[in-house]
């Protein structure tokens, strides 16, 4: 058995590699388009900083809806979208466009959870000092709330990781794949136990890594 997992050290590799892939670009993007969102959801509501109530129901509806559907569905749902973005809907390709779909309104909600921590008291007093709502969002908001939103960015993360083992259903490749094609199609369970801890780990050493810098970041503020 210890030969056989050897000899399929290469695949083991390659799945990893796919499925780090999957979640660097996945969650660069999310997180370019998830922040502004959360930023949005916290400021347009009623009594912020630019209240616009129809602007706050649609983002919060169309962010719900998004996030009650499970992946596997959605990214079969929005495979024509997905083919229309990058010409395919399978391998890293064609899982790339559902994780960004299903992760950046999951970043945004996250986002808006931490900013809205942030203590209105000192928000209100730095308008009225006469400080723009620019500033107030950048210097005040974002800056306080940078452990709980490196926190965030720690959650969605280990949630893409999840997410790209279930794109492995549909020939996304990864290590998602690799369990589904030698774990569950020919029950080899040598690889599945070694699927299982490659990914334990990967999400320990991530979360760990996330409390740590929030931890830091938190001292340092």
């Amino acid at each position: 058995m210890t030969e056989r997992l050897l000899d399929l050290t290469p695949l083991f590799t390659q799945s990893l590699y796919e499925t780090l892939m999957m979640v660097v670009i996945a969650l660069l993007i999310s997180t370019l388009i998830g922040i502004p969102l959360g930023i949005l959801l916290v400021i347009t509501r009623p009594n912020h900083l630019a209240p616009n109530r129809w602007l706050f129901q649609i983002l919060n509806t169309i962010i719900n809806i998004i996030r009650s559907l499970p992946f596997i569905i959605l990214m079969v749902a929005i495979i024509p979208f997905t083919e229309f973005i990058v010409g395919s809907a399978i391998g890293i390709e064609g899982a790339v466009v559902p994780l960004i779909v299903y992760t950046a309104p999951y970043i945004a909600r996250l986002m808006e959870t931490a900013l809205l921590e942030v203590d209105r008291g000192v928000i209100e007093a730095y308008l009225a000092m006469g400080v723009s709502r620019t500033q107030i969002i950048i210097r005040i908001m974002v800056r306080e709330a940078r452990p709980g939103i490196l926190l965030c960015l720690t959650i969605a993360t280990i949630g893409l990781i999840g997410a790209t083992a279930m794109a492995g259903a549909v020939g996304a490749g990864g290590l998602g794949d690799l369990a589904l094609r030698y774990g569950y199609q020919q029950w080899d369970l040598p690889v599945m136990i070694v699927t299982v801890i490659i990914l334990i780990i990967l999400v320990q050493s991530i979360q760990s890594f996330g409390n740590w810098a929030a931890k830091k970041m938190k001292k340092n503020a």
